[in-house]
């Protein structure tokens, strides 16, 4: 149901597809019938289809027409007429005429060869006989009637193919008789024959060429909606829902399932639509054979189904295991190549390759567990089919011997039957990878379905409009938030405005909320209890894409993209200008480091920036913060990878050039917020203490004790400039 509505896009190609595989089944099932007609026609019967001669002598018609009704001979000779040398000829060579002369004339022409054959002296034979007393009155045609009654019963006891090719062995006999050339007739059909069969396979070709195409460009573009639509919705989510399915999950999610999905529907559209046409059309072309041997493909079908069924069933619950494993060995193979340094660093290489080789270990046991279930599945199916080749065979030969079948009809049933295992066998591949696909669709899904759980409000054009020109003044009222599962709350009770113009610093121990705090104003969380509010604005009424735009955020760990210092910078979108980004680098004391490169701005950055310093880092991320001219800069304890000096001189820079933007710093280091209008204490979730860097020292035990474990008593004494 996942890849019917994934599909769903491509109707029309798929229908194209449809119809390339009927065009392309019509071919493939038409050529074993040529194959029959060129062993039974054109080798055994010389290329004579019919028994009805094209040319005959007017005195073998007239010893035929003696085993003729009047009515019989009134319909022959509708359909012959009388040329020079005393040669009929056929005037009419419509299949349905054909074929009414076939039935009228077969029997005729059998018992004539049979009674011609029975004699060793040609003038004295049967026939002659037969003919001179019928002419001479001494024998009734009601006699003559019987004798071709009792050749009927007789002839009865074989099949209709024996019948047709005496006829025809007659009819040959009498072209050569008369001088009709039979190697040119034998030529011409097989020439017609071999021709239709060359134009069928290159029709079938074509119509298999065009649809693998199709399959692909379908297969390709489902792959490309599915990564599009999956990008987009983990775009969206909250560090909830990306904490709920984890970065690892989500990668595996959005490349190998993807991967699997898109494979899947190219084998689909490309063999699984196709089977159940070949199967079909196979069956009706191996009941048309008429040869009694269909219980054979009957018990073959079943088998097959039945080791299928067994297969899946077996493999289906690995499957699903298997995608666990993958997301397993993403996970510890992320944690590993991220956190290489650490682990050389305390020397754990051993224990971090046995960690990966025990996830490794247990993915490659669940993946060949299902290799093996599934690679049983090839050698039953070729057991099945020999065995139908040498049942068919063995039962064909019989049929064969009896007169009752042709070499021609035995060879195309087998081909048939051959063609309706396969479109079996065609099933079951994709009853190897449906498994795994259908576990990886239901995973893909699971991410499309996810709702996130920081959404738009339904109507907040309006208060975007009145954000346009926002002052940024952010207001904790009474908010409480507590992490989703969580026991407790993180924050509790948290009331504070920060206003523009001023700094608002917030410190604490580790693991006291501050990043939570920084968080909830930027919407990564939504407050549990209480309200956040810029310019009087509930933050939750206003879109999330304007809330950002007020936003400059610069994480705890400083994030750069690859490209160059110019695109980091630039990053919040092309309304910045290069003077914005000079600035921007001004502010931050970044210039130092970029102008002494080679290639100034322009200087490549790697993924993740792990070409530049820590120190660079941060400050490049400031810079980006800054040239996006915020209403509100929210710095996560981004100044800790600075020095002293540069520390002093960023934020007297800051002071300066952003005078009417809010700020709000979170930080580890009293010296960094040592000159701010506001701080606010925080522990264990609860604001302790509120005021400037003097009042707190007097008034704030907490914030006493992190001065002290942090400045000398001449900078608890006002040392610091």
């Amino acid at each position: 149901m996942n890849l019917l509505k994934y599909w769903k896009k491509y109707t029309g190609l798929i229908l194209v597809i449809i119809c390339l595989l009927i065009v392309q089944a019509y071919c493939d099932l038409a050529l074993p019938s040529y194959t029959a007609d060129i062993v039974d026609v054109g080798l055994t019967n010389s290329g004579i289809e019919y028994a009805a001669p094209v040319k005959i002598s007017k005195s073998m018609l007239d010893v035929l027409e003696m085993f003729l009704t009047d009515e019989q001979q009134d319909i022959i000779h509708n359909y012959y007429d009388l040329k020079e040398n005393d040669i009929y000829e056929l005037n009419s060579k419509g299949k349905k005429h054909m074929k009414q002369i076939d039935e009228i004339l077969s029997l005729p022409m059998v018992m004539v060869l049979q009674m011609s054959a029975a004699t060793e002296d040609e003038m004295g034979s049967q026939v002659e006989q037969l003919f001179y007393g019928y002419n001479a009155g001494m024998v009734t045609k009601e006699e003559i009637m019987t004798i071709l009654d009792n050749v009927k019963t007789k002839m009865s006891e074989y099949g209709d193919s024996l019948v047709k090719s005496q006829a025809i062995a007659f009819v040959k006999a009498e072209y050569e008789r008369i001088g009709v050339d039979t190697d040119k007739i034998q030529k011409d059909y097989l020439k017609k024959e071999g021709t239709t069969m060359l134009l069928y396979a290159v029709i079938a070709m074509a119509a298999a060429i065009l649809t693998g195409l199709t399959a692909s460009i379908v297969g390709a573009g489902v792959g490309m909606n599915l990564r599009n639509k999956v990008f987009k919705k983990v775009i969206g989510f909250s560090n909830a829902e990306i904490d709920k399915f984890q970065t690892s999950s989500l990668i595996t999610r959005s490349t190998n399932d993807i991967q699997q999905i898109q494979m899947v529907t190219v084998i689909f559209l490309r063999m699984v639509l196709y089977a159940p046409v070949l199967a079909i059309g196979g069956i009706i072309k191996v009941l048309k054979t008429d040869t009694g041997l269909e219980w054979i493909i009957l018990a073959a079908v079943l088998s097959i189904l039945c080791v299928v069924l067994l297969l899946v069933k077996v493999a289906m619950p690995k499957f699903k295991i298997m995608q666990t494993l993958i997301d397993k060995l993403n996970l510890v193979s992320r944690e590993i190549l991220t956190g290489v340094l650490v682990i050389r660093a305390f020397g754990r290489e051993k224990e971090e390759e046995k960690r990966f080789e025990k996830a490794n270990t247990e993915l490659t046991k669940t993946q060949l567990f299902t290799n093996r279930v599934m690679t049983f599945m090839m050698p039953v199916m070729m057991l099945v089919m020999n065995a139908v080749s040498v049942l068919i065979v063995w039962m064909g030969a019989k049929g064969i011997d009896k007169g009752k079948l042709q070499i021609g009809d035995m060879m195309a049933f087998i081909t048939y039957t051959m063609l309706i295992i396969i479109s079996f066998l065609m099933l079951t591949m994709i009853s190897i990878m449906l498994p795994r696909a259908s576990v990886a669709a239901n995973r893909v899904e699971e991410v499309l379905t996810t709702e996130p759980t920081i959404i738009d409000a339904d109507d907040t054009e309006e208060n975007d409009k009145k954000l346009v020109k926002s002052e940024g003044v952010l207001v904790f009222d009474k908010v409480n938030f507590a992490y989703p599962g969580a026991c407790g709350n993180a924050l509790e009770n948290i009331s504070f405005t920060a206003k523009p113009g001023e700094t608002t610093a917030i410190i604490g121990s580790t693991g006291c909320g501050k990043s939570t705090l920084v968080h909830l104003i930027t919407r990564f969380y939504d407050v549990t209890e209480g309200k956040i509010t810029i310019d009087g604005i509930d933050i939750r009424d206003v879109s999330q894409h304007k809330l950002r735009e007020l936003l400059g955020f610069v994480p705890q760990k400083g994030l750069l993209f690859s490209g160059d210092i110019e695109s980091n910078i630039k990053f919040a979108g092309d309304f910045v200008t290069d003077d914005d980004m000079h600035m921007a680098a001004e502010i931050a004391q970044a210039n130092e480091f970029i102008l002494s490169k080679r290639d100034k701005f322009k200087s490549e950055i790697a993924q993740g920036g792990t070409n530049v310093s820590g120190g660079q880092k941060q400050r490049l991320s400031i810079a980006r913060a800054i040239a996006k001219k915020p209403k509100i800069f929210l710095f996560d304890d981004s100044f800790s990878a600075l020095d002293y000096k540069t520390d002093v001189v960023l934020r007297k820079a800051l002071k300066e050039k952003l005078s009417n933007s809010t700020v709000v710093i979170v930080a580890q280091r009293i010296s960094t917020i040592l000159h701010a209008d506001n701080i606010i204490v925080l522990d264990e979730g609860k604001i302790v203490g509120m005021g400037t860097h003097e009042k707190l020292l007097k008034n704030c035990e907490a914030y006493k004790e992190i001065a002290k474990s942090q400045l000398s008593e001449k900078e608890l004494k006002g040392g610091i400039a």
